[in-house]
């Protein structure tokens, strides 16, 4: 496999708080640039999505797919590809580590992407840079200006 891209970001809320924003898959349209529909396929035992339909329009890379998530703890979520058009992998995690006493959250991204048609190395990383910075600035700018109305939201404060 393909070596993984990575990136961090610090936000000014608490890891709950942007936890409960990177788990609200069916919010994604709204925040994010790429992903243009979400849907929840399945949820774990603790209600929390376990897969994930995700339409896709990154520039380079323009995918329907399924994504399985792993949850380890309340400061971890792992994915990885079920099935895809145009992808033949989609690993990724987000880990978040207090910062601040808590206060703020520190949020890594890390992303491995491998297309089923050819594409150099350097035009794959690039791509997979482009959608890690636009996530965390997405997921940065969600976070941080406030509630959206949600319950989900809410609740965590």
């Amino acid at each position: 496999m393909a070596e993984h891209t990575s990136s961090s970001i610090t936000i000014a809320a608490p890891p709950a708080e942007v936890m409960g924003v990177i788990a609200d898959f069916e919010r994604y349209p709204r925040w994010t640039g790429e992903v243009k529909e979400a849907e929840v396929l399945a949820k774990d035992d603790h209600g929390r999505a376990a897969q994930v339909r995700l339409l896709l329009d990154a520039g380079a890379i323009k995918d329907d797919h399924t994504l399985a998530y792993t949850w380890t703890g309340d400061d971890e979520v792992s994915w990885s590809l079920v099935k895809s058009q145009m992808l033949r992998a989609l690993d990724g995690s987000y880990r978040l580590a207090p910062v601040n006493g808590g206060a703020g959250t520190e949020v890594t991204y890390q992303l491995t992407v491998d297309v089923k048609i050819p594409m150099l190395g350097m035009i794959k990383r690039k791509a997979e840079k482009v959608i890690i910075d636009r996530a965390l600035a997405g997921l940065k700018k969600r976070v941080e200006s406030g509630p959206e109305g949600t319950a989900d939201t809410a609740e965590t404060h």
